[in-house]
This record gives structure tokens, sequence and C-alpha cells, in this order.
């Protein structure tokens, strides 16, 4: 069983940083893509950034590009969303999500694995 388990979000204020993390366990994840997805209250589900496991590759969303990393230490079996110049349309739940294909995608119901959330919220 593939888990999922975030961490790292919190208040921020307009043009500061923070960092969330994403545990995985329960599956050898080398094939699998991993991504963050955000969802802000009255709104859907949107993509923000992905990596391949294996290869390393990344993707981002048009809005955070320039402002968000996205990373993944092998050895802690963890991916991390750095996050920077933060504005207030960046406040939303973030989600880490997996799927057992090595390519990403902005579709959140092509992952079949997700983590409870991390609210972040950042003040204008």
């Amino acid at each position: 069983q593939v888990q999922l388990v975030e961490s790292g979000g919190g208040l921020v204020q307009a043009g500061g940083s923070l960092r969330l993390s994403c545990a995985t366990s329960g599956r050898t994840f080398s094939t699998y893509a991993m991504g963050w997805f955000r969802q802000a209250p009255g709104k859907e589900r949107e993509f923000v950034a992905g990596i391949s496991w294996s290869s390393g590759i990344t993707t981002f969303a048009d809005s955070v590009k320039g402002r968000f990393t996205i990373s993944r230490d092998y050895a802690k079996n963890t991916v991390y969303l750095q996050m920077n110049s933060l504005i207030p349309e960046d406040t939303a739940v973030y989600y880490c999500t997996s799927r057992n294909h090595p390519n990403l995608s902005y579709d959140w119901q092509l992952y079949p694995y997700w983590g409870q959330g991390t609210q972040v919220t950042v003040s204008s």
C-alpha cells in the first residue's frame, strides 16, 4: 500500500518561503511520477509541479515557474516542494500525489495515490 505524508505547510507573509515535504512508503517508487497539486476554497484542484522519480524530469504550472522547485531524495524516499516568493494567490491546501507511471500528467484524476494535504496560507 502506497502512503504519502505531507508536512511543512503553514502561514507565511507574501514574499516568504516554505518547503513542503512528502514522505513516501509502501512501494518502490523508481517507476513513479510524483506530483504536487493544490486546491483553494471554491476552486478546482490544480497541478503545481511534478517530478519523474527515475529520470528527475520536472514540470511546473505557469503560475509557479521561477518561484517553485521540486526535488527528490532517494535515501529518504521524500519529495520536496520549495516555494519562494509566495503570493496570496498561492494560498491553498497542497497535496502530494503519485502514480505508477514515469510520465507526469496535469490531470489529477490520473493519480491514484494521495496524501492528506497540508494548508499553505500566504498573507498580504
